[in-house]
């Protein structure tokens, strides 16, 4: 006798804050892909617009399952992706894939990621806005091109990543590439956690794969870019650097 084969537990990991109006849409938007076996992780740092219970009504009445992680405090972008991942882990995902809430990613690549990390040797696929056929916000003003391309370069030219989009926070992972970096116990917050992780994948001699998406400006709510967060993005390429040299 033989049965139905049942497909990989993928599980899209989203941080939020002060998201009420975009996560409806996004989990919309999720739900029209088709995936079998498609599950939504929202991670709320105690956002104060509700957004935490507009979540908790999209796990009882949401087009696909979803469910919801409470957290007592706002204390970055990395911290909410590592919870969330951990999360994802213990309740048996094969596939993570962590993506932002504001819509700035096109959920419809997510099928590609999926399809790219199961069908070749890649152990993370990047949604990358840097590859042929990506494309940036056209409503993006200069100085923000600018400052997206010279952080890639830094941070290539200091890590030897050799990955067009260094600070892409659009990816999906295998599992195993999770627990073989120990996403647990990555220190980095804000958007240089995306580079510590590219940085852990590198150093283990697993392979990154990227594929075109265009990357869009949110349309509501406001972007969390602070001063704090381009300064720890600038140091911590360094403190990696360091840290092997030891």
């Amino acid at each position: 006798m033989t049965y139905p084969s049942v497909a990989p537990k993928t599980t899209v990991v989203v941080p939020t804050y002060n998201e009420r109006e975009n996560l409806p849409k996004l989990v919309g938007l999720l739900a029209d892909l088709g995936i079998e076996n498609l599950h939504v992780l929202v991670v709320d740092d105690n956002s104060p617009d509700g957004t935490g219970k507009i979540a908790d009504e999209l796990s009882e009445t949401g087009p696909i399952p979803v469910s919801v992680l409470h957290r007592t405090e706002k204390n970055g972008l990395g911290r909410a992706y590592v919870a969330g991942m951990t999360q994802a882990l213990a309740e048996g995902a094969d596939i993570v894939v962590q993506m932002d809430a504001d819509l700035s990613h096109p959920a419809d690549v997510v099928p590609t990621m999926i399809e790219t990390l199961t069908s070749t040797d890649a152990s993370v696929v990047l949604g990358s806005r840097y590859v042929p056929g990506g494309a940036v916000a056209s409503d993006w003003p200069w100085h923000r091109k600018a400052l997206s391309a010279w952080a890639n370069f830094y941070v290539n030219a200091i890590l030897r990543l050799r990955v067009k989009d260094a600070t892409a926070g659009f990816k999906a992972w295998h599992a195993k590439t999770l627990r073989e970096i120990d996403v647990a116990s990555v220190e980095s917050n804000g958007y240089a956690f995306q580079v510590e992780m590219n940085y852990r994948t590198v150093r283990r001699g697993l392979k990154i794969a990227e594929v075109p998406i265009r990357f869009e400006e949110r349309n509501d709510g406001e972007s969390k870019m602070s001063l704090s967060v381009q300064l720890e993005s600038a140091l911590v390429p360094w403190k990696l650097l360091v840290g092997r040299n030891r």
